[in-house]
C-alpha cells in the first residue's frame, strides 16, 4: 500500500479524486493523510485555488505547450488559498482534519464521517454522508444516504440512481419535491423556506422531526422516517 500524507492546517480545504472508491474521515490533526488500497497510484499535493485548468497543445507526440492558466488577481489580494489535492487512480482512505471543507469525486462508492465543515460529493455509485456538518451539492448513480445538520443554498437539488435516504437536521422551513419510483409528491415543512427537490431511481426516505404537511395537487406523502434518538 502506497501513503503520503502533508501538512494542511486544521481547516483546510480538500479535493478528492478516486477512480474507485474512498472513505474519507474526519481525525483531530492538521495532517492529510492518504492510503491507496491498489496499485493505481496515489498522489497527494497542494494547489492555488486560482490554478483552474491545464491547456496542453500537441502534434503528434511533439508538444508545442503546456502550461497552467490562473484566474487573475482582479481584486488585488495577491495570492489566492491553498487546496491540498489528493488523487487516487484507484480505491483508498484518507484522513483530514475536522474542520475540512471537501470536494469529493469518485468513479465507484464514496464514504464520508465526521466532517465540521462542508462537503459536495460526486459518486458513480453508492455513497454515504455521515456526521457532516454542511451538504452542498451531492448526488450519486447509485444509493445515497445523506445524515448533516444543515445545507447550503435554498433552492437545491438531490439525485441517486437508487434509494435516496436524506436527513438535515435543522430543516425545518422547506418545500420538498420528491420523485422516485412510487411516482411524485410534494409536502411542506415549516412556512416552506427552502426548495428542496430529491430525484431517485429507487424509494426517497425523508428523515425529519418535524410536522409534514401534503400538498396538492394529490396531497400524497411518501416514506417518511422519525430520526433515531442519540
Amino acid at each position: 500500500m502506497t501513503q503520503r500524507s502533508i501538512l494542511a492546517g486544521a481547516a483546510p480545504s480538500v479535493t478528492i479524486k478516486a477512480g474507485g472508491s474512498v472513505t474519507v474521515r474526519g481525525h483531530d490533526g492538521e495532517r492529510v493523510s492518504a492510503e491507496a488500497t491498489s496499485r493505481w497510484g496515489l498522489k497527494v499535493e497542494q494547489r492555488s485555488q486560482s490554478e483552474i485548468a491545464r491547456a496542453r497543445a500537441a502534434i503528434g507526440e511533439h508538444v508545442l505547450f503546456d502550461l497552467r492558466l490562473k484566474l487573475p488577481d482582479l481584486e488585488g489580494k495577491g495570492a489566492s488559498a491553498e487546496v491540498i489535492e489528493v488523487q487516487l487512480g484507484g480505491s483508498g482512505e484518507v484522513l483530514v482534519p475536522f474542520a475540512s471543507n471537501l470536494k469529493v469525486y469518485a468513479g465507484k462508492n464514496i464514504d464520508v464521517q465526521g466532517i465540521r465543515g462542508q462537503v459536495d460529493a460526486y459518486s458513480g455509485y453508492k455513497m454515504s454522508l455521515q456526521g457532516v456538518y454542511c451538504l452542498g451539492h451531492a448526488s450519486a448513480g447509485g444509493s445515497m444516504d445523506i445524515e448533516c445538520q444543515t445545507m447550503t443554498g435554498d433552492k437545491v437539488e438531490f439525485t441517486a440512481g437508487s434509494d435516496l435516504r436524506f436527513h438535515v437536521r435543522d430543516l425545518s422551513s422547506a418545500h420538498i419535491r420528491v420523485r422516485d419510483l412510487g411516482g411524485y409528491w410534494e409536502a411542506r415543512v415549516g412556512a416552506g423556506d427552502k426548495s428542496v427537490t430529491l430525484k431517485s431511481g429507487g424509494d426517497v426516505t425523508l428523515v425529519t422531526d418535524q410536522k409534514i404537511e401534503p400538498l396538492p395537487p394529490n396531497f400524497i406523502l411518501g416514506k417518511i422516517e422519525k430520526p433515531a434518538s442519540t
